[in-house]
Order: structure tokens, then sequence, then C-alpha cells
């Protein structure tokens, strides 16, 4: 057992959960770290996609009153079935047009300029969206009170989660509070809507390049799964916490202050973007 290999599974699946959820891109901190720890190969790529069911298992835990809630009454309760239709029209849009257009994403958009760009102005409309929430009062408190069309936008806005940099977490709540939903709205949507579109996207890249695995694959796997859902399952905790009194500004300045780091490391040499 490759003992190093393993720590840098704990360390990737720890970038993983903390960053999966919060506005400022797993992608890119999983990028950055993979290239740091020369953990980025193909088969790290497909790791890195693969853990983030781990992350989504913490969402699960920490959601399952609600879910359970919804399942239970989704024969009967007309509420129930609204929720769990808007989920899934939310969904739709990331399948879709992530099957369609992958290959053209990762062909012309994973590079540094693209990246840095991602992250910078990402940062200023978070600040701008901050501003404007301030100013007028969001219409909608609970994702229980959404639309089918809300839901339907909010899972087009996640669409641009797929450009590296973006995040989609920071697509969903940012454009949710655009559209109108509270930031707690916004957030909560953001979680659910994460369940089926990263478990979805995890299975379709194993399925992928499972050319790429072995069974001498599965202990990292395992580390980097175990290790994905206690920071994401802190973090989600942590971060319902902190939405109860605090705005995504932070996070904005953070992501601007990463997007000179994607310019500097690139110009230095000392990460591989494209990757």
């Amino acid at each position: 057992m490759d003992i190093v290999l393993l720590v840098k599974a704990a360390l990737m699946g720890i970038v993983e959960g903390l960053t999966e959820f919060l506005p400022v891109s797993s992608t890119g901190h999983l990028i950055l770290a993979g290239s740091l720890l020369g953990f980025d190969d193909a088969r790290a790529k497909v790791f890195d996609v693969a853990i983030q069911s781990g992350a989504i298992l913490a969402v699960i835990i920490v959601y399952w009153q609600k879910i359970r809630a919804t399942l239970v009454a989704l024969p009967t309760q007309r509420q129930a079935q609204r929720f769990a239709l808007n989920v899934l029209v939310g969904f739709l849009p990331a399948a879709i047009i992530g099957l369609l257009a992958y290959k053209t994403i990762k062909a012309h958009l994973f590079n540094p300029g693209v990246v840095a760009a991602a992250f910078i102005v990402g940062g200023f409309i978070i600040l701008w969206v901050g501003r404007r929430q301030n100013v007028a009062a969001p219409r909608i408190l609970s994702v229980d009170d959404m639309t089918i069309m809300d839901a339907l936008k909010v899972g087009f806005v996640q669409c641009l989660g797929m450009i590296p940099g973006t995040s989609r977490s920071g697509a969903t709540i940012i454009g949710g509070m655009l559209l109108g939903l509270s930031r707690k709205a916004a957030t909560d949507f953001s979680f659910f809507l994460a369940i089926p579109t990263l478990v979805g996207a995890g299975v379709y890249s194993l399925y992928k390049e499972r050319a790429l695995l072995s069974a001498a694959d599965v202990p990292m796997f395992c580390v980097g799964l175990l290790f994905s859902f206690v920071s994401a399952w802190i973090c989600v905790r942590w971060l319902l916490r902190y939405i109860s009194t605090h705005s995504f500004v932070p996070f904005a300045w953070y992501r601007i202050a990463f997007g000179v780091v994607v310019l500097l490391t690139a110009w230095l040499g000392l990460v591989n973007w494209a990757d």
C-alpha cells in the first residue's frame, strides 16, 4: 500500500469537501492542489470527480430530514411533488448541456486566462449582488416557495459552473439571489441541486474512464471519499450558520485574490491549468 498516495488522496478529499459548496470553485482548487502534490495525471482527474460523491453524502445527511419528509409525502402531497419536480427541472439543463458541450468546454476553456477571469469576474459579481440584495428584498424566502420557472432559471445558471473557475455552487447561489431568492433559499436549493448533478457527473466519469482504473485504486478512492465526506459535512454545517448573519462578500475578495494566484502560477510555470 502506497502511504504517500493515500496521504495525497486524503488532502485532495479535504480540498474537495471544503470547496465544493462554497462559492470559490472546487475545480480551481483541485487543479492547484493536484499540481502542487504531483497528483494530476489522468487517473487523478477521475478521482477528483468521483470523490464529489463523498461531499454529496454529507449534504444528504445534513438535509436528511427534508429529503426523508419529501420522499414520504411524495405520493400524496402536492408541495412535496412540486419540490421534487423543481429539483429535477433544475438538474436537467446541466445534464443535457454537460453531455453535449463537455468536449468543447474541455478543449477551449481550460486555460489560465479563462480560469483567472472566471475567479475575478465572479468575485465582482458577488460584490454587486450583495449590494443589490441590501436594497431589494428577496421575493422567495424558502425553497418550498419556488415555482418551476424559478427552478429552471437556476438550472440554467448552474450551467455557468461548467466554466472552470466559476464554481457550480457560486453560480447557483449567487444566480439564485439575483433571480430573487433569499440567501438561505438560494443556498438550500444549490445543495439540493448538487445531489443529482454531482452524483451523475461522478458515475459518468467513472464509467467513461473505467479503463484507467483497477482494484488497486480502491483504497485511494475510499480515503478520498472519506475525507471529502468529513470536510464537506463540517463545511456545509458551518456555511448554513454563517449565511444566517453574514454575506458572501469575503468569498468575493478571496476569489479575486485566487484569480491573481492563477495568473502568477501560470506565468511562473508552476501549474498547468490546461489540465
